[in-house]
Parts: structure tokens; C-alpha cells; sequence
């Protein structure tokens, strides 16, 4: 899907690099002007910046709003307004995660990732959906998981979390549904990354395990396809739901997950 995005302004979250950063790139790519956000300062993500502006010819600026605070979502829509006159899409990719059993799950994180990973989606909807229901159209995606539909153990936070998010997608769409505006989610299983790979080698030593060993019984035992969803696939994804064919396809939870949630 290539649609034509000139003159369109988006907003996406956690994208300096992985998902974010090909979301990012596939919009630009499309003709979109861009708000990237993440971690560091604008001196440390200029680079980023700068590639994304460069290599489509789009305006692109960094805000290094901190979402786990529920100013932090109003801080990048009024960028996106005052740097672009606006927002037509918005794309909920930030996230964290931390894994223990619930009993040694420490409040600080359960707030921290509940805060980031459904609460500033929720935040950004708010702030975002005013200004897409007067331009008369908007598109509103968030990076869910395959834990928005099955659980996993010990990561009663992020579990909690991506299961809200389809549940706030699902309320958000049918608020909007004759306004021009849609929103989705995306729902990948485990997504080849470099954060990802990086844990290869940590895993081998602690399990005694080779590399193929990690990779299909550890990384992709859930996954029977046994292939790593690619971020080019989910910002494919983003790309369709951006399109004028997805244009009735709201409230809906789009899974890449190599059959992780048929079994």
C-alpha cells in the first residue's frame, strides 16, 4: 500500500529506532510530515532526525515529551500544531516492559508501564482526535502485542496493559466512527529488532544453548510460522490502515503474530 500522504502531519511515538523508527520512515516515505519521539536529548537524536527529513524530503522535528507523564502526550500534539498547523495521525508505539511473578512485581514499574503503554495512548487520543474530527478525517494506530489477546506469565503489567489498549481502541473507533477518523491497533508477535538480537548471546550462555536453540525455542516458540515478524512488516501495516481502502476498517485489531494466537 503507498498511499498519498503530502500535506499530512504525524505524530509517532517511540521512534528513534526499532518499530517506531520504520513507522516513521514508511509515513515520510509517503509524503507525511513527521514528530518523532524517544528517549535522549534533541543533540543525541538529531541524526535520526536528520535521516528521516533527508532521505523523503518531509519537514521532521524531535520532541522529547516524556510520556509516562499525562502531560507528555498534550506536549506533542501542540508541537505537531504549532510546528504543522495540526495532526492527522497519530501512532501509539512507545512501550516498556519488565517480567516478574506478581507477588516481586514492583508497584514503580506496574505504574510506569501502565502509565506508558495505555495510559499515554489514552492521553494522546484526547488531545489528537478534536483536531482529526475537524479536518474530517484521522487515523489513529497503536503498536499492541499478541499480548493484547493472550497472556504470558510473569508480565502481569504489560498483559494488563496491551489488553486495555484493544479495549481503548475498540471504545475510541465507535466515538469517531462517523467522523472521518479510524483507530486501530497492530498486534505483533516477537519482532526482530536490534534490542532483540542483543539478548541473543545473554540467553545462550545463562540456558546453554545454541543460537538456532534460542532463536526457535526460546524467541519463536510461540510463533509457529518460526520467522520473526520485521518492522517493515508492521509499518506495511500502518501504511494500509493509513490507505483510502481501510478507510471502513475500524475498531480492529490487525495481529502479526505467525499464528502465535490461532493455537
Amino acid at each position: 500500500m503507498n498511499p498519498d500522504l503530502n500535506g499530512k502531519v504525524s505524530i509517532v511515538t517511540g521512534s528513534t529506532s526499532g518499530i517506531g523508527l520504520a513507522v516513521a520512515n514508511a509515513l515520510a516515505a509517503a509524503g507525511s510530515n513527521i514528530v518523532i519521539n524517544g528517549l535522549g536529548s534533541a543533540e543525541e537524536n538529531e541524526p535520526v532526525r536528520k535521516q528521516v527529513a533527508d532521505d523523503h524530503g518531509v519537514n521532521c522535528i524531535f520532541v522529547g515529551a516524556n510520556l509516562i507523564k499525562p502531560e507528555g502526550p498534550a506536549e506533542l500534539v501542540q508541537a505537531a500544531v504549532d510546528e504543522f498547523g495540526g495532526i492527522d495521525i497519530l501512532v501509539n508505539n512507545a512501550g516498556m516492559q519488565y517480567v516478574a511473578p506478581v507477588e516481586e512485581f514492583p508497584p514503580e514499574k506496574w505504574d510506569a508501564i501502565i502509565a506508558l503503554n495505555l495510559s499515554a495512548a489514552f492521553h494522546g487520543m484526547a488531545k489528537a482526535l478534536p483536531i482529526m474530527r475537524e479536518r474530517g478525517w484521522g487515523r489513529i494506530i497503536s503498536t499492541a502485542s499478541a499480548h493484547s489477546l493472550v497472556a504470558s506469565p510473569y508480565k502481569a503489567a504489560y498483559v494488563s496493559a496491551k489488553h486495555g489498549l484493544y479495549g481503548l481502541t475498540k471504545t475510541i473507533a465507535l466515538e469517531c466512527a462517523a467522523d472521518g477518523v479510524t483507530v486501530n491497533c497492530i498486534s505483533p508477535g516477537y519482532v526482530w529488532t536490534p534490542l532483540v538480537e542483543e539478548q541473543i548471546p545473554d540467553t545462550m550462555k545463562a540456558r546453554s544453548l545454541t543460537r538456532d536453540e534460542v532463536i526457535n525455542d526460546v524467541l519463536l516458540s510461540a510463533q509457529p510460522t518460526k520467522q520473526f515478524v520485521t518492522v517493515e512488516e508492521v509499518a506495511g501495516t500502518v501504511l494500509y490502515l493509513c490507505s483510502d481502502t481501510a478507510r471502513n476498517v475500524t475498531g480492529a485489531n490487525m495481529v502479526l503474530d505467525g499464528g502465535w494466537t490461532a493455537q
